[in-house]
């Protein structure tokens, strides 16, 4: 199984929600080192902890599509 996002993925959602590194981490619940080295392709992290980083990201209303596209979902 491959990643479930890619790190250009995760800068695009993170930017829609207009959320800095801190702040993903906070939310996923992983250290901000996790999402800077995922983002920067500096090493892979775990799968664990990318799924709490897609997690955090849909939860706040980001669609990570198949297509590879990323985009905001309109809350009603």
């Amino acid at each position: 199984m491959g990643p479930l996002i890619t790190p250009a993925q995760c800068r695009a959602g993170r930017a829609m929600l207009r959320w800095s590194i801190a702040e993903l981490a906070h939310q996923a619940r992983v250290s901000s080192k996790t999402i800077n080295r995922f983002e920067t392709e500096e090493r892979e992290i775990s799968p664990r902890s990318l799924f709490q980083i897609v997690r955090a990201i849909e939860e706040a209303g980001v669609e990570f599509r198949p297509d590879g596209s990323v985009r905001l979902v309109p809350r009603h």
